[in-house]
């Protein structure tokens, strides 16, 4: 499993949950999950992406708990969930597994959830979305900073024209096997040219760094290799729950135009929000845009929910 190595002070700090369990999904794999705020608080559900963990939604935790219950889980071989041992268990039927088994393990039947998801979470969230366990749940989606196809030949993290040789040399930087090693000024300057805005501020570089470096190298290359070959469109047009999408214009990772084409193919889309100057790392790096847009969702599709009739009616009966 990643090595923990986040921010231990601060916003960015991951804050202790209220419990933690363990999800088992389809194929046996044991998925870390941490639970914040009430117990019968309308839900949110977060999802983190590619290289990250759950500390990659601290802010959004720390925002969000007072009012809601926040469930967040490491995907498989990130923070505390251990790593598949043969590729096999490495692909988007996967993502959607574990996706699946979370929701099982923590919403009622039938409970009503904001679902959201960056990067590669917003990929599990499309993986995910003709889930008979995922649909029963999914009262509203945010898809942030991500892609369904082509994400390897859209990148613009190397400065190139758009072709061949782009999109070779990119899938060789994007999908190495050498090792990050430590959290040095040379590797901060790195990642946040390649996954950040310009304007990122130290301690948000910081704290991204610190996550990005505690993935161990053969899940990132791993993962790597089932993001170069993604196909979701069809998840697109298969995720029906009202849905909003937000982006970063400065996002090297999934290009703006990602966010464009995902918003007009889906089929019930709430908006898409555009930070300007904002890079890959939005919810870190716009924490609060990211966490108004939760609130938004939640407000509008999960506060009025019968979950909430359910904590109300449970505080009566306790009072």
């Amino acid at each position: 499993m990643s090595r923990l190595t986040h921010v231990r002070g601060g916003p960015y700090a991951p804050p202790v949950p209220a419990h933690e369990l363990t999800a088992v999904s389809a194929d046996g794999a044991r998925i870390h999950v941490e639970v914040h705020g009430a117990e019968h608080a309308p839900a949110v559900v977060l999802v983190h992406g590619w290289t990250c963990s759950t500390a990659f939604w601290a802010a959004q935790i720390r925002a969000l708990a007072g009012a809601y219950r926040v469930i967040a889980y490491d995907q498989r071989g990130h923070g505390r969930t251990e790593a598949p041992l043969e590729a096999a268990g490495y692909g988007t039927r996967a993502l959607a597994d574990d996706l699946e088994a979370v929701l099982a393990a923590t919403l009622a039947p039938g409970e009503a959830a904001v679902l959201a998801g960056h990067s590669m979470g917003g990929m599990t969230l499309m993986a995910a979305a003709d889930r008979p366990g995922v649909r029963d749940h999914a009262a509203a989606v945010l898809l942030c900073s991500t892609g369904s196809s082509r994400l390897v030949a859209e990148s613009t993290v190397l400065p190139l024209r758009a072709g061949g040789l782009r999109t070779r040399l990119t899938r060789r930087v994007l999908g190495s096997r050498a090792p990050l090693g430590p959290v040095t000024p040379i590797a901060r300057r790195v990642l946040k040219y390649a996954t950040m805005g310009p304007g990122s501020a130290p301690e948000r570089v910081e704290a991204c760094a610190r996550i990005v470096h505690g993935c161990p190298r053969v899940v990132r290359y791993r993962w790597a290799h089932v993001l170069d070959e993604l196909h979701l469109d069809a998840g697109v047009a298969a995720l029906s729950a009202p849905t909003a999408v937000l982006a970063g214009t400065a996002d090297r990772l999934t290009p703006v135009g990602q966010a464009r084409r995902i918003a007009a193919a889906l089929p019930h889309c709430l908006g898409l929000t555009e930070l300007t100057g904002v890079g890959h790392m939005t919810p870190v790096e716009a924490p609060e845009a990211v966490t108004r847009r939760i609130t938004e969702l939640a407000e509008a599709h999960v506060v009025r929910q019968p979950v909430r009739e359910s904590a109300r009616q449970h505080e009566r009966e306790g009072a």
